[in-house]
């Protein structure tokens, strides 16, 4: 796995040049990071090297980056992160871009280099809020047409802004704000006597 590693590091290396921001290595993976603006041609020389030839997108994913492992972050706060497969060379790389802008995250669309990126990305759209620019049909996939917010963001609500349901008296769904009083719950915690030998 090492001498795999080390010919992907290298051939990675050689021809992505300075287009490489960061390349972590650990635990048997390979990590890119990229700026906004070298992105889509670093996806297409992945794709299209020979030394590479990484010819399968297999996820494509957004994250929320802020309060990472319940630390304050200091980086740009939304990325998109990408595997790739290279069916050629039997080996795997992780593609990561963060976005420019907290305000309006926004990146270069792959969906022309991958297909399979289309769905992907929209999803990243709907959940994240980042718009991919360049993308032919770039709408909700798993939310509401009339639905706001971005739910997988940290700062999203956990009961939401708005529910449905069904109103009698005018026999279709109705939307309504969210009728849940928030509170904080604080487990009951029950111990033994002598728990953990302290008397």
């Amino acid at each position: 796995m090492t001498q795999k590693l080390d010919t992907l590091q290298a051939a990675l290396e050689s021809v992505l040049g300075d287009a490489i921001g960061q390349l972590v290595r650990e635990r048997g993976e390979i990590t890119l990071t990229v700026t906004p603006a070298r992105y889509h041609a670093v996806a297409t020389t992945l794709r299209d090297a020979a030394a590479l030839r990484f010819e399968q997108l297999i996820d494509l994913c957004g994250v929320d980056y802020s309060d990472y492992r319940n630390q304050p972050w200091a980086g740009a706060r939304y990325a998109i992160v990408s595997h790739l497969l290279s069916v050629t060379h039997n080996w795997r790389v992780r593609l990561k871009v963060f976005a420019g802008d907290d305000a309006l995250p926004m990146v270069a669309s792959v969906t022309e280099l991958w297909s399979a990126a289309n769905w992907f990305e929209r999803e990243a759209f709907d959940l994240f809020g980042i718009v991919f620019e360049g993308h032919a049909d770039l709408r909700r996939i798993l939310t509401d047409y009339g639905f706001i917010g971005h739910p997988m963001r940290k700062d999203f609500p956990t009961t939401g802004h708005v529910e449905m349901r069904y109103d009698p008296e005018a026999k279709r769904v109705v939307y309504q704000p969210v009728s849940i009083e928030p509170r904080e719950v604080v487990p009951r915690v029950v111990r033994e006597d002598k728990y953990g030998g302290v008397h």
